[in-house]
């Protein structure tokens, strides 16, 4: 049986590849579509196809619902994406997050619904393989390199700082080592703001200006030496539609959050984060 799929914020940058390669794909089927612009159109139509998908767009996640779904797929809003998921996981469906913006805290209670009604939830601050990549490779960094700094780079008009990628990479190298600082950041002359945020132990400076889409690096530094790793994403959404169809075919069968494409990837174990 084809997996059957809501996509929240259908009609985004996002949302809208995402859909496209569920219509396309012969193991998903499009059951749902959220988007607040375009309610009550048929996707068919949206997509200028006169025998397209007949499915409509709802307004919210819980109407979108009521037509049976094995996988919520969430590309929506910082603001929105946390009640979203939850209305997801009460409603007994598998979520994907893909939206930036959740903080450790929302996370810890996603997992928490996520465990009491069976569900599995797969979120990533950043569904591409070079992102996961970046992540996974700053990991083995970090064991061998006790001293980096994150610098994040995004739009101008992105409204979260730092990105959700960003973001999970910090508090992912905090798991992995202690990051060291030859001057304690709070002995910082001058304005304390300039060292950017800490985050998971380490300082993560976010840019926002025209011409980035997201790009995000790691910078490890020794006596003499330093290494960069550097992700960069292009002007399509591409980039993202293979993981996050990866974890749309792995979230029905786990239970509890998992934070990461690369645990996809490089930890294929169907447990929790």
């Amino acid at each position: 049986m084809n997996i059957r799929v809501c996509v929240g914020g259908a009609t985004g940058w996002t949302g809208e590849s995402i859909v496209s390669a569920v219509l396309d794909s012969d193991e998903f089927e499009l059951v749902g579509a959220v988007a607040r612009q375009a309610v009550g159109e048929s996707v068919g139509a949206l997509r200028g196809e006169a025998d397209g998908s007949a499915v409509r767009v709802t307004a919210t996640v819980r109407a979108a619902l009521e037509a049976p779904a094995d996988v919520y797929i969430d590309y929506t809003h910082p603001t929105a994406v946390y009640e979203n998921v939850m209305v997801a996981i009460e409603a007994g469906v598998a979520a994907v997050v893909g939206t930036s913006g959740l903080t450790a805290q929302d996370y810890a209670e996603i997992d928490e619904a996520a465990r009491e009604h069976g569900v599995g939830v797969i979120a990533a601050g950043n569904f591409s393989i070079t992102a996961a990549l970046l992540k996974h490779f700053s990991g083995i960094a970090a064991r061998h390199v006790p001293h980096w700094e994150i610098i994040d780079m995004a739009s101008a008009a992105k409204p979260d700082a730092p990105s959700g990628t960003a973001q999970e990479l910090a508090e992912f190298l905090g798991t992995v080592a202690a990051n060291e600082f030859a001057r304690p950041v709070e002995e910082t002359l001058g304005s304390r703001k300039a060292r950017g945020a800490t985050i998971g132990g380490a300082q993560v400076h976010s840019l926002r200006l025209p011409s980035y889409v997201i790009s995000v690096e790691s910078i490890f530094g020794l006596p003499g030496e330093r290494l960069t790793i550097r992700h960069d994403a292009g002007s399509s959404a591409e980039p993202y539609v293979g993981g996050t169809l990866l974890a749309a075919r792995l979230a029905p069968e786990r239970v509890g959050l998992t934070q990461g494409l690369d645990r996809l990837l490089f930890d294929p174990a169907p447990t929790g984060a």
